[in-house]
């Protein structure tokens, strides 16, 4: 018997893992859920996913922009 399991998300900024906090969500529901404790995230870009370790890893790039 073959048994199917999801992938785990794991969530990338920064240089920091962050959990998946629903499954359900889609990454852009992710992103707007961590963007209380990290603002830039709101322009952030998704990258991904990459597979690492059993699971799969999105990256929150942050938007690259002119000052001024």
């Amino acid at each position: 018997m073959i048994k199917v399991e999801p992938l785990r998300r794991t969530f990338s900024y920064n240089g920091i893992t962050l959990p998946d906090p629903n499954p359900q969500f889609t990454t852009e529901q992710v992103r707007e859920m961590y963007v209380p404790t990290y603002p830039e995230l709101a322009t952030a870009a998704i990258e991904g996913p990459k597979p690492v370790a059993g699971g799969m890893e999105y990256t929150f790039a942050r938007a690259v922009g002119a000052k001024g």
